[in-house]
């Protein structure tokens, strides 16, 4: 078997594999990863890449070596789970950088933040004034947390009103021209009725590229004929 094809077979196993793996270990996002998460993927990411185009090696001990690294997240996460002291070694705490107003030098010295770094994060954040914060932590996955002095803080509805209405998340009823019976069972509707609202539109399912119920059972559709402007 030439070389290149071996290569490519080789390629194809892994990324499927690599894929398998990743749907495994859940949907967290690279910027919540822990840092033991982070360093097994750098790991497994060097030895896929390392099987896939060294043809002298292995491909049963790579396969092998890249499952033992994917089975450390997935035990340490569980433990996690059961353990918070376990979790606080692994993942670490929280840190706060900012209370009354007022920067915590240790906790930034601690943490090797420098006083341009915090002051970059709080402008990304529209805020410029270090005495508008009532309270700023540095999260475990490195994201900086930020509550505004009430005075500061937008106004809300609830400030003026009170309670608003609560309201419901919209119902995907129609997507691609298609039904979607199992979402219009469980918000309390038929597909008879759909069909109702549709056909005093003069419109049929096979029109409709989305459609959805708000929280007031109004039936919102959109169509492939928009007919809009590109």
């Amino acid at each position: 078997m030439p070389d290149w094809i071996e290569v490519v077979i080789r390629s194809f196993c892994i990324i499927g594999g690599l894929f398998f793996i990743t749907k495994l270990l859940g949907k967290k996002q690279l910027s919540k990863l822990s840092f033991f998460e982070y360093i097994v993927g750098i790991t497994v990411g060097d030895i896929a890449g390392t099987i896939t185009m060294d043809i002298e090696l292995n491909i049963v001990n790579g396969v092998v070596s890249i499952v033992v690294w994917t089975l450390f997240p997935l035990v340490i996460s569980y433990v996690s789970l059961k353990s918070k002291k376990f979790r606080d070694i692994v993942e670490g705490k929280a840190t706060t950088f900012i209370q009354d107003g007022k920067i915590l030098e240790d906790n930034l010295k601690h943490e090797k933040y420098s006083t341009d770094e915090l002051l970059e994060q709080l402008r990304k954040k529209d805020i410029f004034q270090v005495s508008d914060v009532e309270f700023a932590v540095l999260e475990t996955n490195g994201e900086l947390s930020v509550l505004l002095k009430k005075e500061k803080q937008p106004a809300k509805w609830e400030d003026f009103f009170g309670e608003g209405v609560k309201l419901k998340a919209p119902i995907t009823v129609i997507m691609d021209g298609v039904y979607m019976e199992e979402s219009i069972n469980e918000g309390g509707y038929t597909i008879d009725w759909v069909r109702s609202k549709l056909e005093a539109k003069k419109r049929s399912v096979e029109d409709v590229f989305l459609a959805q119920i708000d929280s007031n059972g109004n039936l919102y559709a959109d169509y492939y004929d928009d007919r809009l402007k590109k």
